[in-house]
């Protein structure tokens, strides 16, 4: 286990390492024309006449927030490449572009091939390189925005039919995760409406979230049937999903590790921390008035703050005994890992490239989490139906002796008795009075007594069928139903537990105390009679073993007609 922790650590470092650190990418120069009064036109742009007036685009004060520009991209050494050369322009999707190139004196225009979605709401514009014009000469980009938002954009040069293989391999993995992700949520509230366990309204709630969450945020939902209704909203779409998913998950991680019972302080911090995660949420609306950042800013604190108390918790809850919390710790560990090294990785670069920890880290460990966190659930369930099982099991049996007590035993009875007449079988009874109890109480006391009962238990145990059942009628009495045994049957079993009952030495309160017996037997065969009115003939007929001078058994003789 240490291993596999040391080894998925190692990952998630790797992860971390930038793109361009693995395999050294295509330099390409960016220097652009800021917007001013005139618009040049496509020919003297292209024809390279206004270069000279071209400044470095990174170093130009606002470029981000630019509405109308030209941009001069000059790609350095790009490699060679097999099939149809294409420049990638990843952007916003607010972002409007028009690639040209200059071949032959004229304006050539660069055809759009497809565009393909990436994360954090931006997209890439592929473009064919026409014949006749090189990956390695510069070209230009007409820019233009819809928006006053800030906007990235990034060039890359690479071949037709790799980058078309990449952009299925990535819309096919985050298809697959936001399906799985449904498809557990759906599974999750359908079992909700056969037990009613809020946790799994809570459990399909927050993985429903977090498939909408990746589907954004990786930008396939925005192309998406219905989903892409969304697009207007941009990075509302993902924000919002994740925000309340961190309500539920609070929700969620309260009832999983049972804080009600455990820690109602702890309960009560959480429901605070779900309502400050929908305000959080809610803050969003801070984007129309410029204050996103700040929102933004205290919600990332808020996740770390929860992630760190949610870990915390969840130990402690898992070392008192709760597997159920076990499980959550682990998903939550694999899934806030993952979601770490991805900020991390948007911090220290602009762009997603080809790094597979966004379309293969992320998405798989939110798979990975929805699986634990079924495996906690399940393991609650379990736990309470083994909670509920020992329940049950005290109520039927008799706390001194372990045996059935009265109520379950007659219950059997009746259950044993419509069963045997249904099949057409025998059915008798074995009532087992030990002699002289109250002489045994008052000469070595009650806990003497107990321990008589407790010590004949076993003897009767070991003459009986794992058919046969047992109970604690009242007091010294016991009642043994024997299924499917007719009078010639029991006869010889109950004269057994006589003799196993009268070699019993219970020690301890003195001298050893010597026990025996006295057993009633009535049988359906004999008597033709079923349930109590069978179990009375038994009991009478124990009276009669008494009264013949105890430690013998007596058979209940048939009804005259």
């Amino acid at each position: 286990m240490r291993a596999l922790l040391a080894a998925g650590f190692l990952i998630w470092l790797g992860s971390l390492v930038p793109a361009h650190c693995v395999a050294a990418a295509t330099v390409i120069k960016l220097r652009a024309l800021p917007p001013g009064d005139t618009h040049p036109t496509p020919e003297a742009v292209a024809s390279g006449s206004l270069d000279d007036q071209f400044q470095p685009f990174s170093k130009a004060p606002g470029h981000t927030y630019w509405r109308d520009y030209w941009l001069r991209v000059s790609p350095e050494d790009p490699p060679s490449m097999d099939g149809i050369p294409v420049v990638i322009m990843n952007m916003t999707r607010s972002l409007h572009a028009d690639l040209i190139a200059y071949r032959d004196g004229k304006v050539v225009a660069l055809p759009l091939a497809t565009k393909l979605s990436g994360f954090l709401g931006t997209h890439d514009q592929v473009y064919l390189l026409p014949e006749g014009i090189s990956a390695a000469q510069p070209f230009y980009a007409h820019v233009t925005s819809n928006s006053s938002q800030q906007q990235f954009l990034s060039f890359s040069v690479s071949a037709l039919a790799a980058t078309l293989r990449q952009g299925t391999e990535r819309a096919r993995m985050i298809a697959l995760t936001f399906g799985a992700l449904m498809a557990v949520s759906i599974a999750a509230l359908l079992i909700w409406f056969v037990l009613k366990d809020p946790l799994f309204i809570l459990y399909a709630t927050m993985f429903t979230l977090q498939a909408l969450y990746v589907a954004y945020l990786s930008g396939q939902g925005f192309d998406w049937p219905m989903l892409s209704y969304a697009a207007p909203i941009d990075s509302f779409a993902w924000n919002v999903p994740v925000g309340l998913s961190g309500a539920v998950a609070c929700l969620f991680t309260r009832e999983i590790a049972d804080l009600r019972h455990f820690s109602p302080r702890v309960y009560t911090v959480f429901g605070w921390m779900a309502v400050a995660f929908i305000v959080i949420t809610a803050s969003n609306v801070a984007a129309f008035v410029g204050l996103l950042s700040v929102v933004n800013a205290v919600g990332n604190i808020m996740f770390v703050i929860a992630a760190i108390f949610t870990v915390i918790v969840c130990v402690l809850a898992w070392r008192r005994g709760n597997r159920a919390a076990g499980w959550f710790l682990i998903a939550w560990c694999v899934l806030e890992g993952f979601t770490i090294a991805v900020a991390l990785r948007f911090l220290a670069t602009s762009t997603a490239d080809s790094d597979a920890l966004y379309y293969y880290g992320l998405p798989l460990s939110m798979v990975a989490a929805s699986i634990l966190v079924a495996l906690g659930v399940a393991d609650r369930l379990r736990a309470q139906r083994a909670a509920l099982s020992d329940a049950e099991r005290r109520a039927q049996t008799d706390p001194l002796t372990g045996v059935l007590n009265r109520r379950s035993l007659i219950e059997r009875l009746d259950a044993a008795c419509t069963r045997a007449k249904a099949r057409g079988l025998p059915i008798a009874l074995l009532f087992i009075d030990l002699d002289h109890f109250k002489q045994i109480n008052d000469t070595f006391g009650h806990q003497a007594g107990d321990a008589c009962l407790r010590a004949i238990v076993e003897p009767i145990h070991a003459e009986l069928r794992q058919s046969d059942v047992i109970g604690r009628y009242g007091g010294e009495e016991f009642v043994v139903i024997l299924s499917s045994a007719d009078a010639a049957a029991a006869t010889p079993i109950a004269q057994r537990i006589l003799e196993r009952v009268a070699d019993v030495r219970v020690c301890g309160f003195g001298n050893p105390i010597s026990v025996t017996c006295s057993i009633g037997i009535a049988t359906s065969d004999t008597l033709g009679i079923w349930g109590e009115p069978l179990l009375a003939q038994a009991d009478a007929a124990v009276y009669v073993a008494k009264r013949s001078g105890r430690n013998q058994i007596h058979l209940a003789p048939p009804v005259p007609a």
